[in-house]
């Protein structure tokens, strides 16, 4: 083989090395495709196959279906308070009314959450001064404080609000608390070399750092926001979610009690979505794991 052979394979090989990576991109971006197909085809399969055993165990009796109703009759509920309402109004307004405790307990939670887990995680005397008193006030039940905000704040969405707060602050406070203390030293120092301030370091350092830890616990703190209306509407309102599950139970509905957690659910999943796109918004710049 000639010498000059070699250069001109290495030459042709290094031009077709681009599209070869190409390539190998898309055959990723497929399988990824189809992967995710794959993976949604088995949620749904899944789903329908818990659905049809428990109506069939239902209708065979295997199951008591007055206990444990039925999925048609949970659908027959839930179609029957969408075209004529509940006793209280329209179903969307019961949705509205306890998304709206939810929503408000919610941010109210995490604002007061980041800003005083933000604050002890920054200025020690304050955190070794509070922070017992957030541990004893973190170890109560704050279910049982669904009572006592009734009786403060009656029957309206208040009392639910004040559910949903308790229950929202402190996995919000503890994880940016946490976010606050994880700050790289590093980026801290090299600020305060370059003239920042103690103020501006926390806006500009430890802030963005703290982000994705407060980001984890916005997930799960609106489901706890739900959780402390419902809670609260349970114990006693004048309309909500929370209402229907307590009217339903009264009078032994169990398909009403299913059909309203089945709206809690979408309601909850479609939260859960909107986070996630939020998140992902926000995180652009991060990089993602690719293979080399």
């Amino acid at each position: 083989m000639s010498p000059d052979v070699l250069p001109e394979a290495q030459v042709a090989l290094t031009m077709t090395e681009p599209g070869n990576k190409t390539d190998r991109a898309h055959s990723r971006a497929r399988a990824a495709r189809k992967r995710k197909v794959g993976v949604g085809a088995a949620r749904v399969l899944l789903l329908v196959a818990v659905l049809g055993l428990w109506e069939w165990l239902s209708r065979a009796k295997v199951i008591d279906p007055f206990n444990f109703s039925m999925p048609s009759k949970i659908w027959d509920q839930i179609w029957t308070w969408v075209t004529h309402g509940t006793a209280q109004g329209s179903l969307g307004e019961q949705i509205w009314y306890t998304l709206y405790e939810a929503l408000l307990g919610w941010v109210i939670g995490v604002i007061a959450g980041v800003l005083l887990g933000i604050a002890l995680g920054r200025i020690t005397l304050l955190a070794e001064v509070l922070g017992p008193y957030i541990k004893v006030l973190n170890s109560i039940p704050r279910i049982v404080l669904a009572p006592i905000f009734l009786i403060w704040f009656g029957l309206g969405p208040s009392s639910k609000v004040a559910s949903a707060v308790v229950l929202v602050f402190f996995p919000v406070f503890f994880n940016a608390f946490q976010g606050a203390r994880e700050v790289d030293r590093n980026l801290v120092a090299n600020a305060r070399i370059l003239g920042a301030s103690d103020r501006r370091v926390t806006l500009q350092v430890v802030i963005p750092s703290a982000t994705s830890w407060i980001f984890t616990s916005l997930h799960v703190s609106f489901g706890f926001a739900l959780i402390g209306a419902i809670v609260g509407e349970y114990i006693g309102a004048i309309k909500g979610i929370g209402l229907l599950v307590q009217q339903s139970q009264n009078t032994f509905n169990a398909a009403g009690v299913y059909a309203a957690m089945v709206i809690l659910a979408v309601v909850a999943l479609a939260a859960e979505g909107l986070l996630t796109f939020a998140e992902r918004r926000i995180f652009r710049w991060k990089p993602t794991d690719s293979d080399s």
